[in-house]
Formats: C-alpha cells, sequence, structure tokens
C-alpha cells in the first residue's frame, strides 16, 4: 500500500480517463485537472495535472493503477476492450465510473458481457471508500438530482478485492468543474472533491 504511494511520488502519474465509442466520454474536459491539483494540494500524493487519455485496447493502461470513466450516454466496448478491462481488473487494476445522467443502463450492460459471474453490489455507509481520508457518515454525497432518491456507490468485487467503483444518482465529477460552469455551491463542489480524494486513495492502497 505504502509502495504505490510512494510510487506515485516519484513518478508523477496521470489521471487517466477512458476514450470509448458511442458517447461523450470527453464530457467536462477541467475536471480531472481540477481534482489532480486538489489530490496534490492536500495529500503526499504528486500527481500530472493533466490527464491522459487512453482506450481500453491500449496496453498502456496496465502501467496505470486508476481508470476514469465518464459520460451522458452510451457505451460500446469492441471485444478487445472488454478482453482488456478484464484482464486489469483481475491484475489489480482499479476503475472509477460516474454516470453523468444516461450511462447507467449502457454501463451496466457492459459490465455485465465482460463479469457475467459478478454483480454490481451497493456498498454500505460503513464501507472503508467512505470513510479512508474524508469522512462520510451517510455515503455518497449528492451533487446534481436527476433522479428522485439518494445517490447510489455500487461496487464490483473480484477475489474479494473492490476493483470497480461505480456511482450512480450522484453526478460526483460534475463537482469537480470550475464554479462557472454548473454553478454549484462551494460546499457541494467540497463534498465532491472530498469524496474523489478518498476514491483515488483507496484505490492507490488496496
Amino acid at each position: 500500500m505504502v509502495f504505490l504511494i510512494l510510487l506515485s511520488i516519484v513518478f508523477n502519474p496521470s489521471i487517466v480517463r477512458v476514450k470509448y465509442s458511442g458517447g461523450d466520454w470527453y464530457n467536462d474536459p477541467d475536471i480531472i485537472p481540477n481534482l489532480a491539483r486538489e489530490i496534490n494540494k492536500r495529500t503526499d500524493i504528486h500527481l500530472k495535472e493533466k490527464e491522459k487519455i487512453l482506450t481500453l485496447d491500449d496496453p498502456e493502461i496496465f502501467s496505470h493503477p486508476f481508470l476514469f470513466i465518464t459520460g451522458h450516454g452510451k457505451i460500446e466496448l469492441s471485444k478487445e476492450e472488454q478482453e482488456a478491462l478484464q484482464r486489469y481488473l483481475w491484475n489489480g487494476g482499479f476503475v472509477y465510473a460516474d454516470d453523468d445522467y444516461g450511462m447507467d443502463e449502457y454501463f451496466r450492460g457492459e459490465i455485465e458481457k465482460i463479469f457475467p459471474e459478478h454483480r454490481l453490489v451497493e456498498l454500505p455507509s460503513d464501507h472503508e471508500i467512505y470513510h479512508i481520508f474524508y469522512d462520510f457518515p451517510l455515503g455518497l454525497p449528492k451533487v446534481h438530482e436527476h433522479y428522485k432518491g439518494p445517490p447510489m456507490g455500487y461496487g464490483l468485487f473480484i477475489n474479494g478485492k473492490l476493483s470497480l467503483f461505480y456511482t450512480y444518482n450522484s453526478n460526483l465529477s460534475d463537482g469537480w468543474a470550475a464554479p462557472s460552469v454548473h454553478h454549484d455551491p462551494e460546499d457541494i463542489r467540497e463534498k465532491a472533491f472530498r469524496m474523489g480524494i478518498n476514491i483515488y486513495l483507496y484505490a492507490l492502497t488496496h
């Protein structure tokens, strides 16, 4: 665990945004630089602020411990991309996916194809990802109201390890955008950054 953090200090990695077919994978281009900047300010981790963009069938994904997926609609993965994502997660990588409204059915469909024997399960509010650095006693915060009901955080576990974290009805990553983009109150943006830092730290230490 400490070894991974030390690697991040020495090698100054980037957060990878996944490019995929069918939807707006490029949505809100400033969110990753803004999150990386906050991680650098608040922790001992040193990230490149510029995001790296890779497709799942690019072998370089295996050099990165953390992949980010977002969008508003359709996700279409080729067979090669599906197989690469399966290998990536089986080999210890971590994926964070945030439904930015409209992505849910397509993302779930791809995960079911790739991992037919695994299911996305809702994480309880006492899961470590909600408490590892900042404390969220009620679990996932809600940034934007797209659907009725509470925000939900789901996990895909492989060999007992949380390998993929998926947020639905939260729109968490929108809270990382500049204030002028969505006009979110500062307290909402702060919660979004804090939860984003939790997710990244959890991925790096498990």
